[in-house]
């Protein structure tokens, strides 16, 4: 183990031509760290870990990713490293065992197939042809596949996306374990609810720069932010925006002299405070 960060990033830059994808990029994720990037599509995400992973080349800045720069890899560092693409190739006449065995001998020390079939949630469809899998199956074998190489860093884009409620909870608990693991996790993903569940921090790109990194519960000054106190009064639904909610608890409870019908307290969400941020730079740009 060592202090150097994962990932460390500096003025990264991408162009094409005069269209500018990622401008004056900052980035560091820390070993062992779950780290969300979250922005709209075209925010310039999908060019940024394209680059990290070592599939795009960048016009320019510094970049480092497990001590190695991604445009000059080698074989031992991609090895080190496991992907999950929004989408892979076919292998619509192997079954998921073959796959997955398969794909676990390119790696100097893979986990078991069978433990990672079972981890992901496919050990009943084990034999099954990839042609038979339904749509959240093929993800969860896109998964196992990007785990099955003990990797030390995992790119996850989009990974739950065609996941139904209770698989994505399972999923959740495996990205749980992997990072609890030493796993570094770098996640993309539209779920911000996702988001808040798995990262330690997250980063809100936009029109190609970083906005702001930080923990979910403080991204946007949402941590300081004004709660929401509402409840039905006597001419109607009745919102009031404060500093001190517990107070206005009280208040409400001498008032109506006890339960406060319709009583309601909130906080803007990780997703609210999502989408302001986004309009705010769609404005500014």
């Amino acid at each position: 183990m060592t202090d150097q960060p994962a990932i460390r990033v500096r003025g990264l830059r991408k162009s094409y031509g005069s269209q500018v994808a990622v401008e004056d990029l900052d980035l560091d994720v820390a070993r062992g760290e779950c780290f969300a990037l979250l922005g709209p599509n075209g925010a310039g995400k999908t060019t940024t870990v394209e680059i990290l992973e070592g599939y795009r080349p960048r016009s320019g800045g510094e970049v480092s990713v497990l001590g190695v720069d991604p445009a000059k890899p080698n074989r031992d560092w991609r090895a080190r490293m496991g992907i999950v693409l929004q989408g892979t190739g076919e292998f619509e006449t192997v079954t998921v065992r073959e796959i997955v065995s398969h794909f676990a001998r390119y790696y100097p020390a893979p986990r078991d197939p069978e433990e990672v079939i079972a981890a992901v949630g496919l050990t009943g469809k084990a034999t099954a042809r990839a042609a038979a899998l339904s749509g959240g199956q093929r993800r969860r074998l896109d998964v196992a596949l990007g785990i099955v190489g003990r990797p030390e860093l995992l790119f996850l884009d989009e990974p739950t996306t065609g996941f139904d409620p209770e698989a994505r909870q399972e999923f959740w608990e495996l990205i749980r374990g992997l990072s609890a693991e030493g796993t570094t996790i770098l996640l993309t993903t539209h779920y911000l609810y996702e988001a808040e569940a798995l990262a330690n921090r997250v980063g809100v790109i936009a029109k190609g720069r970083m906005l702001e990194v930080a923990t979910p519960a403080s991204l946007g000054g949402r941590a300081e932010a004004a709660t929401l106190v509402g409840w039905d009064g006597p001419s109607g639904r009745e919102i009031l925006s404060t500093d001190t909610p517990t107070a206005q608890v009280v208040k409400l409870s001498e008032q109506f002299g006890g339960e406060i019908p319709g009583l309601t307290v909130a906080r803007p969400t990780l997703e609210d405070t999502y989408l302001e941020m986004i309009s705010k730079a769609e404005v500014t740009a």
